[in-house]
């Protein structure tokens, strides 16, 4: 489970929108996005699928759904993320966005094209690939780590936490809370009825 050398990655990294510009290259070729344009999509896409994850994760429900989803994305290879890309499932990335994001997915991915210039098909194309990545790599951070659903929720906090004060932090919550009511998990139910069946 050890990621020495130049691939390691971790959640913190992703959140940061550190991915190099072949990955970059690689993502727009397959959404017909130049890389510039995904770089704005993964700069406030990778914040807002995070932080949608920790709110659904601030219940005791919410965080135990999260940690039993993550234990089916463990043994995912994100070792090497452009081979990860190139065969990346994105039925399941579109099955993880509506648990995520839940009712509200469909404004998010609007909110999203708005601020990225970028077609909304382009920009659930390419959440649907990012989406597994973040999840595979919270899936092997969790096992790494020996964490439980407490501190899988305590984790998505951290790295959270570390950034709160940046501008696509701000970002990310005004494309999750544009219906002003200050919160992403008022159907917190559905989400936990999606994984829990």
């Amino acid at each position: 489970m050890n990621m020495e050398g130049g691939n390691k990655m971790d959640i913190a990294d992703l959140l940061k929108g550190q991915l190099n510009h072949s990955m970059l290259n690689q993502l727009g070729q397959s959404t017909d996005a130049s890389p510039s344009k995904v770089k704005k999509l993964v700069n406030l896409g990778m914040p807002a699928l995070l932080q949608a994850m920790q709110r659904n994760a601030s219940s005791t429900d919410g965080a135990d759904a999260l940690a039993k989803a993550l234990d089916q994305h463990k043994e995912d290879p994100v070792d090497d993320i452009s081979d990860f890309l190139k065969h990346v499932d994105t039925s399941d990335g579109s099955k993880i966005l509506e648990h995520v994001f839940t009712s509200k997915n469909e404004r998010v991915q609007k909110n999203l094209a708005k601020k990225t210039g970028l077609g909304q098909d382009q920009v659930g194309g390419l959440l649907t690939q990012l989406a597994p990545l973040v999840m595979g790599v919270l899936g092997k951070q969790k096992i790494e780590q020996g964490l439980d659903a407490k501190g899988v929720s305590g984790l998505l906090n951290q790295v959270l936490g570390q950034t709160g004060s940046s501008g696509l932090i701000r970002q990310a919550t005004k494309i999750l809370d544009t219906d002003k009511d200050g919160s992403i998990v008022d159907d917190v139910q559905k989400f936990l009825g999606k994984f829990l069946k």
